[in-house]
């Protein structure tokens, strides 16, 4: 289905995409359950094309403290949280590294700035110069202090889908694996996440997953990823994901 769809190009789509008011609503789902649902996708859907491709590598690495602060503050639902990483765009070797906070008041952030694609897999002294900035200001205290150090690394492809008539954007991530900086590796064959951002309406395809009987799911690559590795690991917030898609019949090492 993906490769009968027309393409748009990345220039396109973020202008097109930036006039949206962002309403991000996840879900998780098999191979099956997604080919079936795209094979219903609206008239006229777009798909990101560059190069001749229409998925793209992506890698990243997460940065925590020895004891998981920022693993441990979105398990137990702290107000204030972040989550620090390199995000990599592995086909064409660019890399940034992403801070992202929310504060007291629920607002998230998200920011971040280029990284060299060989540092990827460690904190340079920059990285963590704007890690400390980053951190100081959402009130952790002594940010400069904290043993941040890669963590967990996730691996996927992702297809970006583009809806007519702002009817949303969503994104299609497949061949997950997740890897502790231990060395220790998760698959999940034939899991599929499919992220749709909206505008004020809601978007054609999260109405389509509906029709489908497919529901948003509360899932993080980082947190659910290192809890399914971690089964020692408080993991409350994502239970009902990690029974249904993360159970042992469905993992391979």
């Amino acid at each position: 289905m993906i490769a009968r769809l027309p393409v748009i190009g990345l220039e396109e789509l973020i202008a097109e995409a930036a006039m949206l008011t962002r309403v991000d609503r996840k879900y998780a789902m098999t191979e099956a359950d997604a080919a079936a649902v795209l094979a219903e996708l609206p008239a006229h859907t777009r798909v990101l094309s560059m190069e001749g491709r229409r998925a793209f590598a992506y890698e990243s690495f997460y940065f925590d403290t020895p004891d998981l602060l920022s693993f441990r503050m979105a398990a137990l639902g702290r107000r204030r949280r972040f989550k620090l990483r390199t995000r990599s765009y592995v086909d064409t070797e660019d890399a940034f590294l992403e801070l992202k906070t929310r504060g007291a008041r629920s607002a998230t952030v998200k920011e971040r700035i280029e990284y060299a694609f060989a540092d990827r897999e460690a904190l340079t002294d920059e990285g963590r110069e704007y890690a400390a900035e980053g951190l100081d200001l959402l009130g952790i205290p002594d940010p400069d202090a904290l043993e941040l150090r890669p963590t967990l690394a996730t691996r996927y492809h992702r297809t970006t889908l583009l809806a007519p008539d702002g009817g949303g954007r969503a994104t299609i991530d497949t061949d997950l694996s997740w890897e502790l900086a231990e060395g220790e590796t998760l698959r999940v064959p034939g899991l599929v996440i499919i992220e749709t951002k909206s505008g004020l309406r809601t978007g054609d395809l999260d109405r389509l997953l509906w029709r489908h009987g497919i529901r948003p799911s509360t899932i993080s690559k980082y947190g659910t990823g290192l809890a399914a590795l971690r089964p020692d690991l408080p993991s409350n917030k994502w239970a009902r994901v990690l029974r249904r898609r993360f159970h042992p019949a469905a993992i391979a090492a």
